[in-house]
């Protein structure tokens, strides 16, 4: 009998641990990714999408300050700090005030972090969880933020703004916690508590023209890291050159990266649902190109698309929320909620 009661003090005990631990969150930004690219993307690829596993589903109003029509700036910061700021802007709001991110934030409470892009690291998306800075195109200023931050692992291009700056300094020398490594078997390998991985040089190349690693295995990878360090993490995922599909008005462009993008919700998913403490999020910070599906063969998977403008749409984004405290991201909110939601699943209000 004490055997049996010992039995169940025990296993009351480990539910009660793994009831108080902090959650980790997944944020997944699908760059221009309205509806109707994830529409697109789905039929393209046998009429499926990881997404459809998601519990809850909202939508997000994504206009900046003044203007309806947002970048990817503002609507980043947006996302990451809560608050809407003028176009081009990271980190700052419309008073010139500087705001912690929600990455910042967990840190404070004894997170870990991760950013991944399939753009440059110092791209606004990315940047918006690190930097504070009046423009998105300073990029060296902001690499040099990044070099100074406690991102314990990121992965995206933009080399050039760490190892050839106009002031002569090379950050990833001056780096010296941190492991850089210069492919993914060096990546899959390293068991440094700190890595960066600069992926190329400038801006890395669409999928359609060779990129690589995939993102998916970047992200797979990345968790079973991030995870590894035994605490909560905040990821941060973005599929960035859904976006540049949009503007290019190239339908091929646009599919490809999302598929590339689904398989990383995919691994993304797969990982909350064998963990149960792991809180997914996918949305986007703006459709792009004003996409509309005008023809296609399901069968075949062909997608025939229009576009409106070469330019963001001022549409409402999806978000898809799956894990700990999902259901508070269903209904319509103000891209700033995305973070308040964030905070409060962190703080556990």
């Amino acid at each position: 009998m004490k055997k049996i009661t010992l039995l169940l003090l025990l296993t009351l005990s480990l539910i009660v641990q793994a009831q108080d631990k902090s959650p980790n969150i997944i944020l997944m930004i699908g760059d221009g990714m309205g509806l109707t690219q994830i529409s697109a993307g789905m039929y393209a690829n046998g009429n499926t999408t990881a997404l459809e596993e998601f519990s809850y589903v909202g939508l997000s109003k994504t206009y900046a300050t003044d203007q309806l029509i947002t970048d990817s700036a503002a609507s980043g910061t947006a996302m990451a700090a809560g608050v809407k700021t003028y176009n081009g802007v990271i980190g700052i709001d419309s008073k010139n005030v500087s705001h912690q991110s929600i990455l910042e934030i967990c840190h404070g409470l004894g997170y870990t972090s991760a950013l991944l892009a399939t753009s440059s690291i110092v791209h606004a998306t990315p940047a918006s969880f690190y930097a504070n800075v009046p423009s998105r195109r300073m990029y060296e200023d902001i690499a040099l933020q990044l070099s100074q931050h406690h991102v314990d692992l990121f992965v995206g291009g933009g080399r050039k703004f760490f190892v050839n700056r106009e002031d002569g300094k090379n950050l990833k020398n001056e780096m010296s916690a941190y492991e850089f490594v210069s492919d993914i078997e060096a990546f899959r390998k390293s068991s440094s508590k700190k890595i960066g991985f600069l992926t190329y040089d400038e801006e890395p190349p669409p999928l359609l023209k060779g990129r690589e690693p995939s993102l998916a295995e970047l992200t797979k990878i990345s968790l079973e890291k991030i995870s590894a360090l035994g605490k909560p993490f905040f990821m941060m995922v973005e599929g960035s050159q859904i976006d540049w599909g949009g503007h290019g008005n190239n339908t091929d462009y646009v599919i490809s990266e999302f598929k590339e993008f689904d398989s990383a919700i995919r691994n993304a998913l797969e990982f909350a649902k064998a963990n149960g403490n792991t809180l997914v999020i996918v949305t986007a910070d703006h459709e792009t190109g004003g996409m509309a599906i005008s023809g296609g063969t399901l069968k075949r998977g062909k997608i025939k698309a229009e576009f409106t403008t070469k330019n963001h749409s001022a549409a409402m984004v999806p978000v898809f929320s799956f894990g700990p405290s999902s259901k508070q991201f269903s209904g319509i909110y103000e891209n700033t909620a995305i973070f308040d939601k964030m905070l409060s699943t962190v703080k556990g209000n």
